[in-house]
């Protein structure tokens, strides 16, 4: 069964090479289409149970993230579906890039979703070398942000990223973890900035990312460091209405929890963790059909003082769980849970097909 397997996916793969790449594109991630819907369920049924939860793990690489030896590994065994690029320099992440590539290819395995945090405040830490191009609070008109990420396409292209962890939607600049990285305290400003970012973004054919949900601007604290409240009411929620409706792809969610809120209350747990705001309120109410990502879960206190929270993440409706402490480990907590509540099994199926139709419609596969 494993050889049929690895047959029917190495055919799979040398299709995708030779022609679905030009067919699909980002654009055609939300609708329907016979020919995706017939592509996805085929790489689906090629993988292994584990292969195919290994396709929700984001691990890291870069200065600040693993050793390039463990991502060699991940890759080889199987353990990780993509990889988020941390600080480094162009011709660094290229050659890595490259080389996990090359594993990929030699095991006839899939080909990683690479990721990176490209916001405009961030780029030339993450891309050490690469072009300035100023801090997001500076960016006042669609023009000059057309500018910027035309810029920053270029770079990931060059690179091989496919996904932008960006732009953020918060509506501050004071909060301590966010500053200069929000395009401001108007409201309406930072919708039509960020909306402006992600239709240039996926134009350009990277996937964007709007966070973080549901709102890390108006609160006290940076979740890299310690817990952090919502108290009260969501007032950022609303921004993320019309990034919705004009179809950003993916969404990523802060571990801020939320109190004093009698139907968001997330009694206790950081809501990248929290099924009430993931699945109840982003997904049912706010009708959010794309792929959801966790904030980082490898060294942000908010959430590293929780047991198994790659597995609450999922549980909550994370469909793409990024960096997590130990990746083995939790695609076996995933596949252990799966065993016991066919409810999550069914969720978690879900979650990898929105996660192999990016990486169908990104040119990934």
């Amino acid at each position: 069964m494993r050889n049929l397997q690895l047959l029917l996916l190495a055919i799979l793969l040398h299709s995708a090479t030779n022609a679905q790449s030009s067919k699909f594109g980002l654009q055609d991630f939300y609708t329907y289409n016979s020919e995706l819907e017939y592509t996805v369920d085929s790489i689906y049924h090629a993988l292994s149970e584990k292969q195919r939860v290994a396709q929700m793990i984001i691990s890291s690489a870069g200065e600040l993230g693993k050793p390039m030896a463990t991502v060699k590994k991940l890759t080889e065994n199987d353990a990780i579906g993509g990889v988020v690029f941390l600080k480094g320099s162009k011709k660094k992440h290229t050659e890595s890039i490259n080389t996990l590539n090359a594993i990929s290819a030699k095991n006839k395995t899939l080909p990683l979703l690479f990721s990176m945090d490209a916001e405009p405040s961030l780029f030339a830490s993450r891309i050490k070398g690469a072009k300035d191009v100023g801090k997001t609070i500076d960016i006042k008109t669609e023009t000059q942000s057309d500018i910027v990420v035309n810029t920053i396409n270029t770079e990931l292209r060059a690179i091989g990223v496919h996904h932008n962890y960006a732009p953020v939607l918060d509506i501050s600049a004071s909060n301590e973890a966010i500053k200069s990285r929000s395009y401001g305290s108007n409201k309406d400003s930072v919708i039509n900035l960020a909306n402006q970012f992600i239709k240039c973004t996926q134009e350009g054919g990277i996937i964007a990312t709007a966070k973080h949900f549901p709102g890390h601007g108006l609160v006290k604290g940076d979740t890299h460091k310690q817990s952090v409240y919502i108290d009260g009411p969501l007032q950022e929620v609303d921004n993320y209405k019309k990034i919705i409706e004009d179809g950003v792809l993916s969404i990523m969610i802060a571990h801020i929890t939320i109190q004093n809120n009698e139907k968001y209350g997330t009694d206790g747990l950081p809501s990248s963790c929290s099924r009430k705001i993931i699945t109840g309120l982003l997904k049912e109410e706010m009708g959010f059909k794309g792929v959801i990502i966790s904030d980082a879960l490898n060294i942000m206190k908010a959430v590293t003082i929780l047991e198994n929270a790659p597995l609450l993440a999922s549980k909550a409706g994370c469909d793409l769980i990024l960096m997590p402490q130990n990746e083995q480990a939790t695609i076996n907590a995933i596949l252990a849970e799966m065993k016991t509540n066919p409810e999550y099994k069914k969720q978690v199926t879900q979650s990898i097909k929105k996660v192999l139709r990016l990486k169908v419609c990104g040119g990934v596969i």
